[in-house]
C-alpha cells in the first residue's frame, strides 16, 4: 500500500510528454516555498494497493511520474510500484525527490526505491535558486539524473533532454 493524495493522467509538466503522474504523500524535508506543503503529512491522502496504481497507470499508457511530497519517503512501496510498472508495463519513470543522488546511493533503501527508474530530478527546492524558465524542477540546485548511466559511472550523471 502506498499513500497516495493524487493522480493526474495525461501531464505535461511532470516530465516530457504526456504522462500518469502519481502524487505520493510524506515528506521530511518542508523546503520553503514548496508548491504542495499539503503533501507533507505521512497520513494524507488515501492508502492505495499497487494493484489499483498498476491498473490506472496501465489503463492510461503513459509513461509515469512519481511526486508528491517526497515519494522516497515511501521507499519501500516505491521500489515495489517501479519494478512492477518497468517490468510489466516497461513504461518510463521518472521520480522527484528532495534528496540529492548522492544522498539516495548512500542510503540502500533509497536507492532499492529508484533502481527500477529513469530519471531522478534531485534536491530539494531552494527558493533563493526559484527560476520558472526551468524545465522539469523548480530551482538551480535540482538536477534531472539519468539513473541507469549513474549507475554505471558511480557518480550523477545529468539526463540529456
Amino acid at each position: 500500500m502506498l499513500r497516495v493524495l493524487n493522480i493526474i493522467e495525461g501531464t505535461s509538466v511532470d516530465g516530457p510528454g504526456l504522462r500518469t503522474s502519481v502524487y505520493l504523500a510524506g515528506c521530511e524535508h518542508h523546503c520553503a516555498g514548496c508548491h504542495n506543503p499539503q503533501s507533507w503529512d505521512a497520513q494524507g491522502g488515501k492508502a492505495t494497493s499497487i494493484d489499483d496504481l498498476l491498473a490506472v497507470i496501465a489503463y492510461n499508457e503513459l509513461p509515469v511520474t512519481l511526486s508528491g511530497g517526497d515519494p522516497l519517503f515511501q521507499a519501500e512501496g516505491v521500489a515495489r510500484l517501479a519494478e512492477r510498472i518497468k517490468g510489466e508495463l516497461g513504461y518510463n519513470i521518472w521520480c522527484y525527490t528532495g534528496y540529492t543522488w548522492e544522498q539516495i546511493v548512500r542510503q540502500p533503501r533509497l536507492l532499492a526505491a529508484v533502481k527500477n527508474v529513469d530519471v531522478v530530478v534531485d534536491g530539494p527546492f531552494i527558493m533563493s535558486q526559484r527560476d520558472t524558465d526551468l524545465r522539469f524542477r523548480g530551482s538551480h540546485n535540482q538536477r534531472i539524473i539519468d539513473v541507469t548511466a549513474s549507475m554505471t559511472a558511480g557518480q550523477a550523471i545529468e539526463y540529456s533532454l
